[in-house]
């Protein structure tokens, strides 16, 4: 196996619903479009004559990873349980970390699947999915199959074969948000019902569609770091911008522009405004 450079891509939630519990899994049942965005870590792999894996993250935001317990050592050794790897081959594997950690963007999920997709040649059943989902976390199933995805419910995640063609301005204020903490304190609960507007509609009418919805999460962040509001009040009010949101459970923000332009020009603004802060214009994909 030569060395090679993947691309491990992240991710947005365009709206994001979240139910109560589900009383089998004791995840909160969820609801939500998202798309694969051009924003990416680059993973190195290789097999090596060794009785361990070495791992290594570059990048800015590689401090922020944990070393001794991480998606990369989970996955390496799930996939030697589950024998799609020899239980003796080991890899050095080096990651560039371009996705900020804790921010949302799903870049430990996304690095996982990665790899996992490299070493077992892109042929994985659904079921296997699902399973090491388990040990991976939820986030885990969706970098697997369309770029764009509606998620029905924390058990069904709904390809869209249609490019979105939407950029976005993404603000990471260096905040740690806590997936576990933020859906802790949820306690407004979202009814959710199979939808399928997004599956064949125009890209005006999904986004006219998408100014109604929210992130269910997107108040508790707010109220655990104030100075988001502020981001995305910026974000809403950049020219062309069509709305502003929290992905996932933060911290990174996003507004959404419809062309490459204006996303450009409202980089400038927002990074006067913000000149501490991780903010670059992302892709569809």
């Amino acid at each position: 196996m030569n060395k090679k450079i993947l691309k491990s891509y992240s991710k947005v939630n365009l709206f994001l619903n979240v139910g109560k519990k589900n009383k089998k899994n004791k995840l909160h049942d969820i609801q939500s479009l998202i798309s694969l965005i051009s924003i990416h870590d680059k993973i190195q792999i290789k097999k090596i004559s060794s009785s361990f894996d070495k791992i290594k993250f570059l990048g800015k935001f590689s401090k922020s990873v944990d070393k001794k317990n991480n998606s990369v050592i989970k996955c390496l050794s799930l996939l030697r349980k589950q024998e799609i790897v020899d239980k003796n081959q080991y890899f050095n594997v080096v990651i560039k970390k371009n996705i900020p950690v804790f921010s949302g963007m799903g870049g430990g999920s996304s690095n996982a699947a990665t790899i996992v997709k490299y070493l077992n040649n892109e042929k994985i059943t659904k079921n296997k999915i699902f399973y090491m989902s388990k040990f991976l976390g939820s986030d885990f199933r969706l970098f697997f199959g369309s770029k764009q995805l509606l998620q029905q419910n924390i058990n069904q995640i709904q390809d869209i074969k249609k490019k979105f063609n939407f950029y976005l301005i993404i603000v990471f204020p260096f905040l740690k948000s806590s997936t576990k903490d933020v859906y802790s304190k949820v306690k407004i609960f979202k009814k959710i019902k199979y939808s399928s507007f997004y599956i064949n509609k125009s890209k005006l009418k999904i986004i006219e569609n998408l100014k109604n919805e929210k992130n269910f999460l997107q108040k508790i962040v707010v109220r655990k770091y104030p100075i988001i509001q502020k981001v995305l009040y910026e974000l809403e009010n950049t020219r062309k911008c069509e709305f502003s949101r929290v992905t996932g459970s933060g911290s990174a923000c996003f507004g959404l522009f419809l062309s490459k332009k204006s996303a450009d020009l409202g980089l400038k603004k927002i990074k006067k405004k913000f000149p501490k802060f991780w903010c670059v214009v992302g892709k569809t994909i």
